[in-house]
C-alpha cells in the first residue's frame, strides 16, 4: 500500500487518530514529571488541547486539506492548555498556515508543513530549551524532509519521522541533565510521539494496541467547564445590545465581493460579541445587536441568507433572574484596570481578591486554564486595561496566547508561584500606566522566596536529594531542598532554608489536607524561632501542596 496524495478527509482522520492515542496514554505522559510531584499534568493538558483541536477538525471534515487544517489550528489555539498545549498548537498553526491554500498535498508538501510548524513553535518561545517537546518536532520535522528527498510514499515519509522522533526522544535525556539524573524522557515529546504514532496507524491503516477512546473524562471535562464560569453579572436593563443574531450568507458571484476583513469591520458597528468564520463559499457570523433587521439586511448585500436565528437576550435574561438571583452588583462601565489572576483553592481566591485581584481563574498544576479560559476572563473583567498573573510557570505561554488574542491593553506579568502573583498584586499603583505598573510588578516578585511542601509519588535523586516514595518535600524557589518522612519536620527544615536575616515576613498558606494541630505546632516553631519575623497564616484550601510559604 502506498500513499502519494493526503486530502482533508484523510487528515482528519489522522487527526482523530491521534487525539485518540495520546488521550488514551495521557496518564503515562503525566507520570514522567521531572519532580516526584503529585502534580503532573502534561499529559491532561495535551490531551485537553487536541481534542478540542480534533473536534473542530472533525466539524469541519472536507476534501480540502487547507480549510480541515485551520479549522484543527484553530480548535488547538482555542483550547490550548499550559505549556505543552500551546506548543504543540504552535506545531500546528504554523504546519496549517504552510497548507492553508492547497486542497491536497503531496509527501513532500507535508514534510515541509511539518518544518514549518516547528519553525513556528520555535519563535513562539521566548527562550527555547533543547531536550524537550521542541527537540522532537525539529528532529523528526528534518527526518520528514530528508525521507521525501527518497520516497513519494506518505506512509513511509511518517514511518521516517516517527522512527526519528522515538530516537529524539531517547536523547532528550542527553540534552537535559535533570531528565538522565531521574531516569525520565521529556514528557512533552512523549506526548508528540503518541501523536504522530495516532498518525501513522491512520496512515496506514492498522490499530495501535493501545488506542482507546479520545474524549476527556466526565471528571475533565466538569473541571474544564468551570474553568469559563468567571463572568460578570448585570441587570437586564443594562444589556446594550439586546438580540442574539446568528445566520449564515451563502457567498455568490454578482453580489458585493466579500472581503472578511472588511465585513467583519463593517458588522462591528452593528454591536459586540462577534463572531465571523467563513470559506469561499459561505461566511457565518453570530452578533449581539440592537437592530439585528440592519445587520440581517448588510448580509444580504453578500448572497442569500440561510439558517437564520434571533433571540431576545433581554427576555432569556428575564427568565434566568426570575430562576436564579444575580450573585453580584451589576457591571457597568468599563474600568480603568483589571487584574485576573489564576488559583487553586478557595481560600487562596478569596485571599487574591482581598488584596486587589479583580477576578479569579480556577486553575493550578492539576488543571491549568485554556487560552479561551483565559480570553473569556479578560472580556469579562470590563477594563481598559488588563493585567493577567498565571502564578504558574505552566500556564505563562496560554496567557501570553490569550493576551495576543484579546481585544484591548492586556499585559502578562509573569508570575510562576502564588506568592509571587500576590507580591504583584500588592505592588499595582492604580494611578501609574500599564507599562510602570507591569515593571513595578515584576520587580516586586524579584523581592518574594517561595516554599512550598508536598508529598512524592516515586523514588527518586534529585539535586542530590534521595527521596522515596510517599517522602515529604520541602521545594524552595523551585528546588527540592529536604526531604523526609515526617511532614511537620520537612515544613521545619524548609522554613530554616528560607526565611534569613533580610526576611521580613512570613505567610502560610495550609492546603486542604493540613492538620490543625500540626499547623498550629507548626506556627509555634516560627514565632519561637524567627522572633523578629511577622507571619501571616491563611486558609487556602489549595490541593497538592499541604503548606506554601511566602518570605519577603
Amino acid at each position: 500500500m502506498s500513499i502519494t496524495s493526503l486530502d482533508g478527509n484523510r487528515f482528519a482522520e489522522m487527526i482523530l487518530s491521534g487525539a485518540n492515542h495520546l488521550s488514551a496514554n495521557a496518564e503515562i505522559v503525566d507520570a514522567l514529571n521531572v519532580f516526584p510531584v503529585p502534580d503532573g499534568d502534561t499529559g491532561t493538558n495535551m490531551k485537553l488541547s487536541i481534542t478540542s483541536g480534533s473536534k473542530e477538525a472533525q466539524a469541519n471534515k472536507q476534501d480540502h486539506i487547507g480549510k480541515v487544517g485551520a479549522a484543527f489550528a484553530k480548535g488547538l489555539l482555542m483550547g490550548a492548555r499550559g505549556n505543552s498545549g500551546v506548543i504543540l498548537s504552535q506545531l500546528f498553526r504554523g504546519f496549517s498556515k504552510d497548507i492553508e491554500h492547497k486542497s491536497t498535498i503531496t509527501g513532500e508538501e507535508f514534510a515541509h508543513a511539518l518544518k514549518a510548524g516547528m519553525e513556528t513553535a520555535y519563535k513562539a518561545v521566548m527562550k527555547p530549551v533543547e531536550g524537550t517537546i521542541l527537540t522532537v518536532a525539529k528532529d523528526a520535522a528534518n527526518e520528514a524532509v530528508k525521507a521525501a528527498g527518497k520516497t513519494d510514499d506518505l506512509i513511509e515519509i511518517m514511518e521516517k519521522t516517527l522512527e526519528e522522533a522515538k530516537r529524539s526522544l531517547e536523547r532528550t535525556q542527553d540534552l537535559l541533565p535533570v531528565l538522565k539524573e531521574v531516569g525520565v524522557v521529556d514528557s512533552g515529546g512523549q506526548g508528540l510521539v503518541f501523536v504522530y504514532e495516532g498518525f501513522l496507524s491512520s496512515l496506514a491503516g492498522k490499530e495501535i494496541p493501545s488506542a482507546g477512546p479520545a474524549a476527556p473524562s466526565m471528571e475533565e471535562l466538569v473541571s474544564a467547564q468551570h474553568h469559563q464560569n468567571v463572568h460578570g453579572f448585570m441587570d437586564t436593563e443594562d444589556i446594550k445590545f439586546g438580540y442574539c443574531t446568528e445566520f449564515m450568507v451563502r457567498l455568490e458571484n454578482g453580489k458585493r465581493p466579500y472581503n472578511e476583513e472588511e465585513f467583519r469591520s463593517d458588522l462591528s458597528q452593528y454591536g459586540d460579541s462577534l463572531l465571523v468564520i467563513s470559506d469561499e463559499d459561505v461566511a457565518k457570523v453570530h452578533i449581539h445587536s440592537e437592530r439585528p433587521g440592519e445587520v440581517l439586511s448588510y448580509g444580504q448585500q453578500y448572497g442569500p441568507l440561510i439558517h437564520m436565528k434571533i433571540e431576545n437576550m433581554r427576555e432569556q435574561h428575564s427568565a434566568l433572574k426570575k430562576k436564579k438571583p444575580a450573585a453580584r452588583a451589576p457591571l457597568k462601565e468599563k474600568q480603568e484596570y483589571a487584574i485576573i489572576t489564576v488559583s487553586m483553592g478557595k481560600g487562596v481566591g478569596k485571599l487574591l481578591k482581598s488584596i486587589g485581584a479583580s477576578a479569579v481563574i480556577e486553575g493550578g498544576q492539576t488543571m491549568n486554564p485554556s487560552t479561551e479560559d483565559i480570553v473569556k476572563a479578560v472580556k469579562s473583567a470590563n477594563a481598559k486595561n488588563v493585567i493577567i498573573l498565571p502564578n504558574n510557570k505552566n500556564i505563562i505561554m496560554a496567557a501570553e496566547q490569550a493576551a495576543d488574542i484579546a481585544e484591548g491593553n492586556v499585559a502578562v506579568v509573569p508570575s510562576k508561584t502564588l506568592p509571587q502573583g500576590m507580591a504583584a498584586i500588592l505592588a499595582f499603583n492604580p494611578t501609574a500606566s500599564l507599562e510602570t505598573n507591569c515593571q513595578g510588578m515584576a520587580e516586586a516578585m524579584k523581592e518574594v522566596k517561595t516554599g512550598q511542601v508536598t508529598y512524592a509519588v516515586r523514588d527518586t535523586v534529585i539535586d542530590g536529594v534521595k527521596i522515596s516514595k510517599g517522602d515529604y518535600m520541602g521545594i524552595a524557589d523551585g528546588k527540592i531542598v529536604t526531604s523526609g518522612p515526617n511532614l511537620l519536620e520537612t515544613a521545619k527544615n524548609l522554613l530554616n532554608e528560607m526565611i534569613d536575616e533580610d526576611s521580613e515576613i512570613l505567610t502560610v498558606l495550609y492546603g486542604e489536607d493540613a492538620d490543625k494541630q500540626e499547623l498550629d505546632q507548626l506556627t509555634d516553631y516560627a514565632n519561637q524561632n524567627f522572633e523578629d519575623i511577622e507571619m501571616e497564616v491563611h486558609d487556602g484550601g489549595q490541593p497538592v501542596y499541604t503548606y506554601i510559604f511566602s518570605v519577603e
